[in-house]
């Protein structure tokens, strides 16, 4: 099976099954060679281990019953992206305001602050240069377009 159209038709399997569960939504599905499929789900907010298993167990049988994989030879994941993977969906913007993130622009420079807005077009950063009584705050407006990655990052 040519991996493209099995990614879609688990695509449309994942959707028809987070139909009834709105606030859940699919950020990506891949397939190894080894028909390993990982499924991506994300919440607005956030995505408890208990629902990763109530939509594992409920995608296994769409997948079995679709005859996708006849002979039964596939295993699936199914999980919240890792807070090392840069945020995919708007949607997922709007979850992580408030916290701090690095934003990589397409030409290779990146910015670090604290994300504030989320509109349509683009996203409002608090960044802060300086320290101490030299420390300037600034907001900078930047548009979606312009960003490679986003990567919220984790203070301990």
């Amino acid at each position: 099976m040519v991996n493209e159209t099995a990614i879609q038709q688990i695509e449309q399997l994942v959707d028809q099954l987070l139909a009834a569960d709105p606030e859940y939504f699919r950020v990506f599905v891949k397939i190894k060679p080894t028909n390993n499929v990982k499924v991506f789900i994300d919440g607005d907010k956030g995505m408890p281990i208990e629902k990763c298993v109530y939509f594992n167990r409920q995608l296994y049988k769409l997948i079995e019953e679709s005859g996708m994989y006849p002979e039964g030879e596939f295993s699936l994941e199914v999980s919240s992206p890792g807070v090392d993977e840069p945020l995919k969906m708007h949607r997922q913007y709007f979850k992580n305001i408030g916290r701090p993130v690095e934003v990589q622009f397409n030409d290779g420079t990146k910015k670090e602050g604290k994300l504030l807005e989320v509109a349509e077009s683009d996203i409002i950063l608090e960044h802060t240069t300086g320290k101490g009584k030299k420390a300037v705050t600034q907001q900078l407006v930047i548009p979606f377009d312009n960003i490679k990655a986003t990567i919220v990052q984790i203070q301990f």
